[in-house]
């Protein structure tokens, strides 16, 4: 009877409401949704909740759903398609009012499908089919930040070595790169180098580095494992940084590039404001209002002290 609606006269809504007040009643926001066909929870599933991109993500959604009085439903399906499909059929069971579904990497993912009965929007790892509503990184747009940096501090005989391959954020932060190169008239001193994730990976690209490109004057690394490693190899070469060999990293992994010495300079993706967008997009298609297609969040570079 508080929500506005229904056929009461003045004087019996006048003294429901003055009871109302009298016994300090509060509306119940679950009782409300459920009156309206609404629950006011959504339904967040992630692959990877331990992990170092779903985190900021989901603290971005947290922030942006609870604005919006949004209650979450977590669920972590640990890269597993059965598990995210029984995670799945729960929250449908629980009646949330729309999904947001949370990637472990930065590539394109199945569809849940278009039958679901609630609005979806897949983050960091976008849906294949088009008609979803999908947050994205632009890691192309990331690889070219990178180089302008390294530029615009004066480098010109520029490396860059890459993560996995099969990655697609690895070929498309290398491709950025490689174009930002060639618009500023350069070329890579060296063949784009792609390898694991890691600083074992860092340190044999680096040794690779000296050998072949003596005269080189900065690295873009892939993520900053990669960079730690490449750092590592220059430190015993006897190369300075940045004063010799300026490094970049990529992913502004706090306990990697802070914890660097000297601190690590690095492309921050913004994962947070991922997690935000899509958490926005989900609560306005819970109201009616659908944006399909890709959302794109582009990257920062975070200047520190391997890069002056």
């Amino acid at each position: 009877m508080l929500n506005g609606r229904g056929g009461l006269r003045p004087e019996t809504r006048a003294a429901v409401e003055a009871a109302a007040v009298k016994l300090a009643f509060r509306q119940n926001p679950l009782a409300q949704g459920l009156a309206g066909g609404k629950t006011g929870t959504v339904g967040l599933l992630t692959n990877d909740l331990e992990g170092r991109f779903s985190l900021p993500i989901l603290m971005g959604a947290e922030d942006a759903l609870g604005a919006g009085s949004l209650s979450v439903f977590l669920c972590d399906a640990r890269g597993d398609s059965i598990r995210e499909q029984h995670h799945l059929a729960a929250l449908l069971n629980r009646r949330v009012d729309g999904l947001l579904i949370v990637a472990d990497k930065a590539a394109p993912r199945p569809s849940l499908g278009r039958d679901l009965p609630v609005p979806v929007v897949y983050a960091y790892g976008a849906s294949v089919d088009d008609a979803d509503m999908s947050v994205v990184t632009d890691n192309n747009q990331a690889g070219r930040i990178g180089v302008e940096h390294l530029v615009a501090v004066g480098r010109t005989r520029i490396a860059y070595v890459g993560g996995d391959a099969d990655y697609t954020a690895a070929t498309e932060r290398a491709a950025g790169a490689v174009e930002a190169l060639r618009s500023a008239g350069l070329e890579p001193v060296a063949p784009v180098m792609y390898g694991p994730w890691s600083e074992k990976w860092g340190r044999q690209a680096g040794r690779i580095l000296l050998e072949r490109t003596p005269g080189l004057d900065a690295v873009i690394c892939g993520s900053d494992q990669i960079a730690r490693g490449v750092m590592d190899t220059l430190t015993l070469a006897g190369r300075a940084i940045p004063q010799d060999v300026a490094v970049l990293g990529h992913d502004n992994w706090a306990s990697f590039a802070e914890g660097a010495h000297p601190p690590l300079s690095t492309i921050d993706m913004n994962l947070q404001e991922v997690g935000r967008l899509a958490a926005e997009l989900l609560f306005d298609a819970i109201g009616g209002n659908v944006r399909p297609g890709s959302h794109v969040v582009v990257g920062r570079v975070v200047a520190r002290d391997t890069t002056l």
